[in-house]
Order: C-alpha cells, then sequence, then structure tokens
C-alpha cells in the first residue's frame, strides 16, 4: 500500500462531508478501531458507505431513522473481504470517536485515525481484514510515528458509550503481526 496525498492509492474512495482540519494541523498520533455493521449485524451492501456520506435513507430500514441524521465517518472501513474504503484523508479531522479520552487527553478526533472493521462486536474478524488492518497500520505508522505506540480500541476511549470492536478482536493476533513486521524491516527481510 502507498500513502498519497492523506489518501491509500489502493483504497476505494468514497469522500465523505464529515470532516474538518485538525486543529493547529495537528499530526495524527493515535489509531483508533472501531466496528460498524448496517444493519446492525448484517454486512454488505451500501450502508455504511451512505452513512458515512450523510445520504442514508431513514426509510430503507427500521434501525436506519435513530442513525440517519449522524454526522459521522471513519477515515476507513475494511469491509468482510479486506476490501478497504477510505472516506476521509488521514491528515484531516474525521468525526469518528465523538466524545471521547485517551490518557488524560479529551477530543480524540482531534489527535487521532479511526478504522471501522465491518463486524460485530461478537463475530469474528476476517483473516483478510486482519491483514488489511495490518498493511494500513504499517502505512500510517510510516507517516505518522507517534502512532506505533498509540493503537487502541473505540470502546477504551469511550468506555461509557462504546464497546466496540469488542471481544471478538484479537489484539494479541494483530500486535503480533505488527511487531514481527517491525522486526522484519530491521533485519532486513
Amino acid at each position: 500500500m502507498q500513502l498519497q496525498d492523506g489518501w491509500i492509492n489502493e483504497a476505494r474512495k468514497v469522500p465523505s462531508p464529515h470532516f474538518n482540519q485538525r486543529p493547529n494541523d495537528e499530526k495524527p498520533s493515535l489509531l483508533v478501531i472501531h466496528n460498524i455493521s448496517l444493519p446492525p449485524g448484517e454486512f454488505g451492501g451500501p450502508w455504511i458507505d451512505d452513512l458515512f456520506t450523510g445520504q442514508l435513507d431513514p426509510n430503507a430500514h427500521p434501525y436506519f431513522a435513530g442513525i440517519s441524521h449522524l454526522q459521522v465517518a471513519a477515515h476507513c472501513l475494511i469491509r468482510r473481504d479486506g476490501e478497504v474504503v477510505q472516506y476521509v484523508p488521514f491528515q484531516l479531522r474525521a468525526w469518528h470517536a465523538g466524545v471521547s479520552n485517551y490518557q488524560g487527553r479529551e477530543a480524540c478526533n482531534d489527535f487521532s485515525v479511526g478504522i471501522e472493521l465491518e463486524g460485530t462486536d461478537t463475530l469474528p474478524y476476517t483473516d483478510a481484514q486482519y491483514r488489511s488492518l495490518q498493511a494500513v497500520t504499517e502505512q500510517l505508522i510510516a507517516e505518522y510515528p507517534a502512532m506505533a505506540l498509540n493503537i487502541t480500541g473505540h470502546s477504551d476511549i469511550a468506555p461509557q458509550r462504546k464497546t466496540d470492536p469488542g471481544p471478538a478482536f484479537d489484539w494479541a493476533r494483530f500486535r503480533t503481526a505488527l511487531a514481527q513486521q517491525v522486526q522484519g524491516k530491521k533485519d532486513g527481510s
């Protein structure tokens, strides 16, 4: 994967209006991992793109009536098949975290990148998703080195409101794969 002007070249681009400038053009230093499925527990379909672009039809499903008004978007979504969809360039502030706090610092959107995994808290994520998440994370760390030490779940920055990415997310698998990749680069492999 390659980054160009904050966009992943290989990602499907679906620009969202739900972003703004980061305060003082701050560089991202935190990666927040989320999950989403629309309707809840269902995968595929256009609904996540529609939500993140402000075009979700409140009449398309009963659940959508309560969320179609939201102005929300992650930087990226990783679909079940590993496809990466990008909505907001990384240097800009996507509206993904809401009221949040990381290590005593509030308003995580100001300094974070949000990646959604298509899934639920309890259904295992796919191998393809882990591979894509690792590839995206490696590119982000190369561009924003402080992020290497600051990777967390939405539930950790908003514990009273959020539970994602949930117990189904295998943090050990993800962190081990990243560490092996870093070690491999140090060893020259």
